[in-house]
């Protein structure tokens, strides 16, 4: 089997959150708005979600970086992110790496219209539980970040079919939740 290797920690544990705060708040509503993934996930109140997901230069660089040293990426690689949200990973990426060839999908259309403008024509609009519109092993690397949990098994299992035929080594990269 694969390794553990915590790419994003570091970013999650950098920022507090009032756990309590959301735990008594009407939960039934505030996941029913959530599970919409537009403006008020994305940057609405934190009670619906990220409470305000705006790009800071430079925050998932550290990120980008060790992904392309660790899966010896390079000017003419190919990176899909399933669930991409606002991309930010692939552009710091693409930041790095200028020749990279970058894809991701979202089911958010206000995730992806905040997308760096540099890089938004490599991003669409697209269920991670469908079959993915690419070639058996076209990328090098295929990353999901806060994708995957959202899914029921059934869905799951096509995800993780998809990101496997389209990936050329198996890679599976999830991290959504904190253990404190």
């Amino acid at each position: 089997m694969g390794k553990l290797v915590n790419y994003v920690t570091q970013l999650h544990q950098a920022t507090s959150r009032a756990y309590i705060d959301r735990m008594v708040d009407d939960k039934v509503h505030c996941m029913l708005k959530a599970k919409e993934y537009e403006a008020d996930y994305w940057d609405g109140d934190r009670r619906y979600g990220y409470g305000g997901y705006k790009f800071m230069p430079g925050r998932w660089k550290p990120v980008a970086k060790a992904l392309i040293e660790n899966y010896n990426l390079t000017n003419d690689s190919n990176v899909l992110d399933v669930g991409c949200g606002k991309a930010y990973l692939l552009y710091e990426m693409k930041l790095l790496l200028p020749g990279l060839r970058v894809a991701g999908f979202d089911i958010s259309k206000h995730g992806l219209s905040d997308a760096q403008e540099e890089i938004r024509d490599s991003l669409f609009i697209h269920r991670a539980q469908d079959p993915y519109p690419f070639e058996n092993n076209e990328f090098d690397l295929v990353i999901s970040l806060g994708c995957f949990h959202n899914l029921r098994i059934f869905e799951l299992e096509t995800a993780l079919a998809e990101t496997e035929r389209v990936g050329k080594q198996g890679y599976v990269m999830l991290e959504s939740y904190r253990n404190e």
